[in-house]
Order: C-alpha cells, then structure tokens, then sequence
C-alpha cells in the first residue's frame, strides 16, 4: 500500500466569485481557513465543485497556487487537473506540482472518453510526468464512462497513483473495487449520501460537498467510521440526508454555492453556463438548511 494521501473528510471546494464573475480569493482564504479549523482533513481546489472547467490557464493556477499558501501545510491541498486531452492534463498537473499541491485529483476523459486501454494510457501519462500521487476520478454520470475494476487495477500498480475518488454512486461496484484493490489503492467516497456505506466496506473517507455547510459534523461522521462507531456515524448519515439531497437538487456547484450565499458568506454566482437556482428549488434548500439551524 502506497502512503495516504489523506484520511477523513475533504472539501471540494466552491470558487467564491465576484458580481464581474471573477474570482473572490479573499472569500476563498476565508473559507479554507473555516474549513480546517472545522476539522477537514483535505482541500480539493479546482474539482468540478470549484468551477475548474470554466476557468483560464492562468485562474486555474492561481487558485492552486492561493491554496497551497493559504493552508500552510495545515492539511493536504489536493488540485483538479483532468481533462479528456492527456497532453494538458499533464502540463497542467506538472504546473500544479510546481506550485505546491500535494496531490492530483485526475477525472475520467469527457465527451471524446476512451476504451479502457486508453484510461490506463491516459493515466499513466499522467501519473509518469509527475512526483506526487493521483487521486482517479470516477464519475460516470458527468463523464459517460465508467472505469472497471481490471482498470483500477492495473492503475494501481503505478507508485503515484494512490486513491480512487469513487462517485458512481453503485454500491455493488464499490463494493467489487475495494474487495479487489483495496489492499493496493485508497478508496474515498465521492458521494455525499453514501459515506457510512463505502466507509463500512473499508474507504478512508470523503471527498465532500456537504462541508460546505457542515464541516465539523462531516469530519465526525467520517471519524466515527474510522473508530468503528458506525451507529453514531449512521445517524448523521440519516439525519442529514435530506440535506444533503436538496444540495444536489440542482447541477453541481449551483445549490452549494447558493447554501453558502444563505449562511452570509459571499460565494457570489456561477459562471456560465450554470445559472441560479429555480425559486422553487430555492425554497427546498432553505427549508433543509433552516431545519439544520444554518439558517434563520
């Protein structure tokens, strides 16, 4: 087993944006600061939460480069650098490592995708150029592609590839992959909703959304898995379901970011093509986010 990259609850965190659509980086310190003094135990900056596909180059590397200052080594800072064109991927994850991240966090290809054969061409690529370790990201519902377990598999035998961000939300798969390559990769949950589940079959945590809003008690969900105190941590799986349902009630970020103009913090819009929330949607948020006591 290569070294972990993180244990616990991770942040994928939102890009706070101005009125003009430009990024807030005095919100973003903000937020990160929050994030760790709550407990989080990893910052994931430029996922698909934090808008990266709409991003520059250079906004892109900005961002990395604010996080890893910004966190000070308090935690890991974990930076998105997939794209379905391998020979970017790899320049801007060479331009991520020389900035600071601590790991990769590397998507599936999108719209072109590939055979499986390409996963593994394309991942090694990656994982080739670089020192440090890659987090593979499977979501098939954003991607059109899922990666098979033989994949993840062979993948796993690289010395910088080092976790799974499994987010295919299919129990049953997850399942199959930590039961085969467990022993070989780090698995983390990519699912908000199925943490207790892939935590009781042996992955080392999350890679969240929720922690926007509940940062302390995500991180305590998590660590009572890892104390084998599934009880506990079941409750506040089941107790903060619907939350985290009307999180997701819209395409991601768009319901998170609007959960956290709610709470007073000026996450400001989304970029384009992502717009603002339907009012009826709204109104199921608030409802969730006023049971919680997040709001008023």
């Amino acid at each position: 087993m290569k070294n972990t990259i993180f244990t616990g609850a991770a942040i994928a965190i939102i890009t706070p944006m101005n009125a003009d659509g430009s990024i807030n980086y005095d919100v973003l310190g903000e937020m990160i600061d929050t994030q760790i003094e709550s407990g989080t135990d990893a910052i994931v900056i430029c996922g698909t939460t934090g808008e990266a596909s709409t991003m520059t180059d250079d906004e892109h590397l900005e961002c990395i480069r604010f996080a890893v200052e910004r966190t000070a080594k308090r935690v890991p800072v974990i930076a998105g650098t997939g794209s379905n064109d391998t020979a970017y991927a790899v320049k801007l994850s060479k331009e991520a490592e020389a900035v600071g991240a601590d790991a990769l966090l590397v998507v599936t290809p999108y719209y072109n995708k590939t055979t499986q054969r390409g996963l593994i061409a394309h991942f090694t690529a990656i994982a080739d150029a670089v020192n440090i370790p890659l987090v593979l990201y499977n979501i098939p519902g954003r991607t059109g592609m899922n990666m098979e377990i033989a994949t993840v598999k062979e993948l796993a035998k690289h010395r910088n590839i080092a976790a799974v961000k499994e987010a295919s939300g299919n129990i049953s798969y997850a399942a199959k992959l930590i039961a085969e390559c467990g022993d070989m990769i780090d698995v983390y949950s990519g699912n908000d909703d199925m943490i207790v589940p892939l935590m009781s079959l042996g992955a080392k945590g999350v890679i969240s959304v929720l922690s926007h809003v509940v940062p302390k008690e995500t991180h305590d969900m998590v660590q009572y898995c890892l104390d084998n105190n599934f009880a506990e941590a079941t409750k506040l799986q089941i107790d903060y379901l619907d939350l985290i349902n009307s999180l997701f009630i819209e395409v991601n970020p768009i319901p998170v970011k609007e959960a956290v103009n709610m709470m007073g913090v000026n996450a400001g819009p989304c970029r384009l093509p992502l717009v603002e929330m339907t009012e009826e949607h709204k109104a199921v948020l608030r409802a969730a986010m006023q049971k919680h006591d997040l709001i008023k």
